[in-house]
């Protein structure tokens, strides 16, 4: 249907000379704006030219040319067709937007208006654009049906962060190596149950610069995969001068678990800049000694009051020694998630610092801001984000509180580069219900900071950081002579195989050493609070789960069920051999 709704004449190649197909004449939409339609075009001179009848899936992009008349005087154009042409240009100039995320939907990312990067004096320096969600668009209002779509966390770290969830901790096979351009690479293999379905299936991660690559592998009984053949399934993997040597040394989940945190942070730091009417530079935010009743009572409803001194929690960069950055903070935890939020009215205040560096160190090295922006939902048209001086935050989500009705009013300015995310803003963007609107919030502030990690600025940064590590890994485990002892040449051996009987005792020590060290891990990065399946799912504080306890190595039955028993016993039923303690 694009192809029809842009042609003006077709030309006819089939027969080695051209002839034009005059259009049909004009159709007449309602309100009595005409449709220019193309025909279609003739394979043969005898073709009979037949007439295509466009349909109007989007009346707000459907609008008749413009002559000279009309743009020497646009004010004889209705305010209505004038916004819906605005509309048109700025999706037409923002192709790439549309590529990033398949057919591009305005019902779902709101208006796409683009605005340019202007300086303090209104000039343009060639700097950044801004992609606009408002939510209140003409076209927008034609298309929305019902509410919009419930927060959702896009790209949860229960479905990313394969390492952490499926490896670390469990026994599984490591390899190091080198491709057929000499780029170093790992390799981690597992064997897991599909679904919990009692169908066991390969896992593998494949560990390069450019990030870290996942499959899944069908599992035969009776035909276990080698190295070889899963690493065949890699793009570019097909071929090898020489076989990855397998790492026995349970030190390597360690790093390959820090390798898998450069994919994002679990937690995040989010900045809050109070605004007061008139107010356009982050200096004249930057300088509010204290806010306002009402903003006040929209950081309560963000998390609650923390005092930083001694606080043992994620931080998100601030002191909690002495006081440095503050006495108090706001922290939540959503689904999992820590968030500290670097609050400007909490942040140190200096009377003699114009720009507030203490409060800008902070704030605006944060990807995403929030903009409270005090004295009502008329003054939110004032906001640019050009005016504010960070070449770091990519997302601005503009918030109003509205007293006559109780009701929060939500724009989100999104840097040109970020792709697309959700959820998508209701229409209008009002929220009437404080805590509808906290988890709305939160969710689109967590999916805009995990969006702008795609965006080429930081993909380089980490490609440059994830290079880095993976050859410093890979000198270190090729050439570090205690562990080239560790290195094993069964490269395309298969997969988990059985220990030969003479070195099985030995097989299965360094196996529960490996685990042991893998739970470890596990265990710590969880008390931390950097797992990304954290037990922190409500409240405030979380227990630290229980310590693991080996009570018996080598279990000669198969168990499907246990729990523990008093303080230091175990209590578990096997398939077919009854219950132990």
């Amino acid at each position: 249907m694009k192809l029809v709704s842009r042609l003006r004449g077709v030309e006819n190649r089939d027969c080695g000379h051209q002839q034009s197909v005059p259009p049909p004449p004009p159709s007449t939409l309602p309100g009595g704006r005409r449709l220019s339609v193309a025909a279609a075009p003739q394979r043969t001179p005898s073709a009979n030219v037949t007439a295509v009848t466009a349909r109007d899936r989007s009346r707000s992009l459907c609008v008749e040319r413009l002559g000279l008349a009309t743009l020497l005087h646009p004010a004889a154009i209705p305010t209505r067709d004038l916004n819906r042409r605005r509309a048109s240009s700025a999706l037409s100039s923002s192709n790439d937007l549309i590529s990033r995320r398949g057919v591009f939907s305005r019902r779902h990312y709101g208006s796409v208006e683009l605005l340019p990067q202007l300086d303090a004096s209104g000039q343009d320096p060639g700097g950044r654009r801004f992609r606009i969600e408002n939510g209140d668009s003409l076209g927008e209002k034609e298309e929305i049906f019902g509410s919009p779509c419930t927060p959702v966390l896009e790209n949860p770290e229960f479905q990313t962060r394969w390492y952490f969830k499926y490896f670390l901790g469990k026994l599984h096979q490591n390899y190091v190596g080198s491709d057929m351009d000499k780029v170093p690479f790992f390799l981690s293999v597992v064997l897991t149950d599909a679904n919990h379905q009692c169908v066991p299936q390969y896992r593998a991660i494949l560990w390069r610069k450019t990030g870290a690559q996942k499959i899944l592998l069908p599992h035969t009984p009776n035909k276990p995969m080698t190295v070889k053949q899963i690493l065949s399934n890699f793009p570019t993997m097909e071929k090898l001068e020489k076989g990855p040597k397998e790492i026995f040394s349970p030190e390597i989940q360690k790093d390959l678990l820090l390798l898998e945190e450069q994919e994002g942070s679990v937690n995040f730091k989010f900045g809050v800049l109070y605004t007061k009417p008139n107010q356009l530079t982050d200096d004249e935010m930057l300088s509010n000694e204290t806010g306002s009743e009402e903003f006040n009572q929209f950081i309560s409803l963000l998390g609650n009051r923390v005092l930083l001194k001694g606080w043992d929690k994620y931080r998100g960069g601030l002191d909690v020694k002495g006081d440095m950055t503050g006495e108090y903070s706001v922290y939540t935890i959503y689904e999992g998630h820590e968030i500290m939020f670097h609050v400007s009215t909490m942040l140190p205040y200096s009377k003699d610092n114009r720009q507030q560096v203490e409060r800008k160190r902070h704030i605006g090295n944060d990807i995403v801001n929030i903009v409270y922006v005090d004295g009502g939902t008329t003054q939110m048209s004032q906001f640019n984000p050009a005016f504010i001086k960070s070449q770091f935050t990519h997302v601005f989500a503009l918030v109003a509180y509205d007293s006559s009705d109780n009701s929060y009013k939500l724009v989100v300015y999104s840097e040109e580069s970020v792709p697309l995310f959700g959820p998508s803003l209701p229409c209008p963007p009002v929220f009437k219900i404080p805590q509808e609107f906290r988890e709305f919030l939160i969710v689109k502030m967590i999916n805009g900071e995990k969006a702008t990690f795609n965006t080429p600025t930081f993909a380089k940064k980490r490609e440059r950081t994830l290079d880095m590590l993976i050859k410093d890994l890979y000198s270190d485990y090729m050439s570090d002579s205690s562990k080239v002892a560790m290195l094993n040449r069964r490269a395309f051996s298969d997969v988990l195989p059985d220990p030969p009987r003479s070195s099985r005792r030995k097989e299965e020590a360094r196996q529960v050493e490996f685990v042991r060290i893998g739970q470890a891990l596990k265990l710590d990065t969880i008390v931390k609070g950097d797992a990304p399946t954290s037990l922190a799912t409500t409240g405030l504080f979380k227990r630290a789960p229980w310590e693991p306890q080996c009570f018996y190595p080598d279990f000669g039955h198969d168990i499907v069920c246990g729990d523990s028993w008093g303080d230091s016993r175990l209590i578990v039923g096997t398939e077919n051999s009854g219950v132990f303690v």
